[in-house]
């Protein structure tokens, strides 16, 4: 009985030691997007957390959440070498058992010497110590790949910070889509917007390699709490389908295939979290944004100067069937993520969202 027990205990751990190798593969070397169960529950749970600590807190202000938030990824990614180092612990400690090196205590006590390569608990014999040496060289190679991981990911959230912050320059803080139309409008003129939309369209194919492959960086928030990622390519892309549906002129085909570009990306980011979309909607399909909002922005856009289509119902048709594109997963990484405010992204991602949106547009009026 005592020998099956053993068996067993050698076969648990190996698996363990196989399963934990696996994930930290997955995750840091191979170049793909790869939902990890176990980095996908660590941040599940870490999240969960500071959810709760804020409801139990009563304090769930945009600034409250925005700093819980900031150390959200950098806090879990931190974790994750320690929950990477502690399973390998864990497998070996069984191994170690069934080979008689002591009680579980005692090979627990071993597999930490071992792993952490402190060397104060003696090797019995030469098998135990190649697993000792295996342990060890396990333990270095993650923390190397943590180390290598790092710096990949920081090029990449700053290569995305720049185009969110140009874009506040461009389209206003909140960024929308009407000031930033309105902007190159009266300062550069239409011409110039194919370059802001061939910029973006390289952007989001970036965008969407990154955000997949190192899905970590979704929740990496801006330096200025005002700014993300999220609203700045809900701007974009509404900006996009404002020109192309309302804006009396030609179609404008480096804008439509920067829409395109984006949608792309994000619902890429959205099947990486397998979160259910249309993927083939239709343009009669419901969207968040009412008629009535579209005929503000229009109203908008035409006291401006800027010249608008004379049959603004088929420019409305034609912006829904844009915006029916990116609508859900648009609201989806917004509310994930907890977007701060901006017309037609997060201020409808959320009931909370919804309330200050709605009471923000009532001081506007008063």
């Amino acid at each position: 009985m005592l020998n099956i027990l053993k068996v067993l205990a050698v076969i648990a751990g190996t698996g363990l030691i196989i399963f934990t190798i696996q994930s930290a593969v997955r995750m840091l070397v191979v170049p793909r997007s790869d939902n990890v169960w176990l980095t996908r529950t660590l941040f599940i749970w870490v999240q969960r957390f500071i959810r709760f600590e804020l409801v139990v807190t009563g304090d769930m202000t945009y600034e409250r959440r925005d700093a819980h938030m900031a150390f959200f990824a950098p806090v879990t990614l931190m974790l994750l070498p320690v929950v990477w180092l502690f399973l390998i612990s864990i497998g070996y400690t069984p191994i170690y058992w069934a080979l008689g090196y002591g009680d579980l205590y005692e090979s627990y006590l071993f597999s930490g010497s071992s792993l952490l390569t402190l060397g104060f608990a003696p090797v019995a014999d030469w098998i135990t110590m190649l697993l000792s040496f295996s342990e060890a060289t396990i333990g270095l190679i993650l923390i190397a790949m943590v180390i290598a991981y790092l710096p990949t990911m920081y090029n990449a959230f700053s290569e995305r910070e720049k185009y969110v912050t140009m874009l506040e320059i461009r389209a206003g803080n909140p960024p929308t889509a009407t000031t930033l139309l309105q902007r190159y409008y009266r300062n550069r003129g239409f011409e110039e917007l194919s370059t802001l939309w061939v910029d973006w369209e390289q952007h989001f194919v970036q965008l969407e390699e990154s955000h997949t492959s190192l899905a970590p960086l979704i929740f990496f928030r801006s330096p200025r709490g005002h700014r993300s990622w999220v609203t700045a390519t809900g701007a974009i892309l509404d900006a996009i389908a404002l020109q192309d549906a309302a804006v009396d002129m030609p179609r404008e085909f480096r804008g439509v295939i920067c829409l395109r570009a984006g949608y792309v990306a994000l619902r890429s980011i959205a099947d990486f979290f397998d979160y259910p979309y249309n993927a083939e909607p239709s343009e009669d399909d419901p969207i968040s944004i009412t008629r009535q909002e579209f005929d503000e922005a229009f109203d908008e856009l035409r006291d401006a100067g800027l010249p608008m289509v004379a049959d603004r119902d088929e420019a409305w048709r034609n912006f829904r069937g844009w915006r029916v594109n990116y609508d859900e997963v648009l609201l989806m990484l917004a509310r994930m993520t907890m977007a701060p405010y901006a017309p037609w992204s997060s201020d409808r991602s959320t009931p909370l969202m919804r309330e200050v949106y709605s009471t923000d547009k009532k001081q506007r009026k008063q």
